[in-house]
């Protein structure tokens, strides 16, 4: 029964994470378009951090409630997550084509940022504070942060990438708008306190640590919006945007959704991590190196095939090490 009360919970606040995320996209991007924001900079701004604002808060109240293994095997559960298995079950769907810049820039710097928050949280830093997300260490990754989001209005400015799909707010009333802003923040906060709280308690029940739970059944449940996405843009035949938007993903969960959390309060970044840093990391590798090995340059079936079966060993490595 208690299990149940629990999983219940977790579920609850699953889905008060993604609501609430919806509603705070819809509006704050429909305020800032009453308020005359170009659509480019809410685009890439309100409607991108939209889509991580589960990771964000997650993770973020798992830190300030002391629970750290929730909140870094949140940020690397879902990245593993959104590459072998989200991109694994979207490119058997449908092959997936990638743009040229996703290619040459974007991939490689989920790479880079991926073994930048490793070393981070490992101890490889000039402070000293070993196995410790610092305030310092939330510096590098905001200003990380920055130049990425400078550099994707450098591209939409060129042409080189569209905007993304902004909803307007030019007819509602502000009393909605404001409404769905703030239903959006409540909901979001407090999803994210259900889920910590129901993850927490079906650890202690199955007598498994707080770090499987995070990197699996946390991790799943906050990368929900970007499994639809990526299913909607695959059956859409908008095969780019389903890489992209996971791409993207990856890249916000370390610089933003880290960098907040370690802005806020130290992270603890514990070395049993380093294998799921490691698993983090060879999971961007693949990804690159199967787009780069396809003479479309598409992210095909057998990837697919190959991304899953990565997965599952992964899972299996995780129930062994349980």
């Amino acid at each position: 029964m208690i299990l149940l009360i629990n999983l219940l919970i977790l579920i609850v606040g699953f889905f008060a994470l993604i609501k609430g995320a919806d509603w705070f996209v819809d509006g704050a991007a429909g305020i800032a378009d009453k308020m005359g924001v170009p659509q480019l900079i809410i685009g890439l701004t309100i409607v991108a951090m939209g889509t991580s604002a589960p990771e964000t808060a997650v993770s973020l109240t798992a830190a300030l409630n002391s629970s750290a293994e929730l909140a870094v095997g949140n940020i690397l559960g879902s990245n593993i997550i959104n590459i072998l298995l989200l991109l694994g079950i979207t490119s058997l769907i449908c092959p997936l084509a990638v743009r040229k810049n996703t290619v040459a820039f974007e991939m490689p710097f989920v790479i880079v940022v991926t073994v930048v928050f490793m070393l981070l949280g490992l101890g490889v830093k000039s402070n000293g504070s070993d196995g410790l997300l610092t305030r310092f260490d939330g510096c590098i990754l905001i200003i990380m942060f920055v130049l990425y989001i400078s550099y994707l209005f450098y591209m939409v400015k060129k042409g080189h990438i569209e905007g993304e799909d902004v909803p307007s707010g030019r007819n509602e009333k502000w009393l909605k708008l404001l409404g769905l802003l703030i239903a959006g923040i409540i909901l979001v906060i407090g999803g994210s306190n259900l889920t910590i709280r129901g993850a927490s308690k079906i650890a202690e029940f199955f007598g498994v640590s707080k770090r499987f739970i995070g990197l699996t059944v946390v991790a799943l449940g906050t990368s929900l919006p970007e499994l639809v996405t990526c299913i909607i843009a695959a059956l859409k035949k908008n095969a780019d945007i389903a890489i992209g938007n996971i791409v993207g993903s990856n890249i916000f969960n370390i610089l933003f959704v880290a960098g907040i959390s370690a802005l806020v309060t130290d992270v603890p970044y514990q070395a049993k991590f380093y294998p799921d840093s490691l698993a983090a990391v060879f999971s961007a590798a693949l990804l690159l190196i199967c787009v780069l090995l396809n003479r479309k340059k598409e992210l095909g079936r057998v990837s697919g095939s190959i991304m899953l079966i990565f997965y599952s060993a992964y899972f299996a490595f995780l129930l062994h090490t349980v």
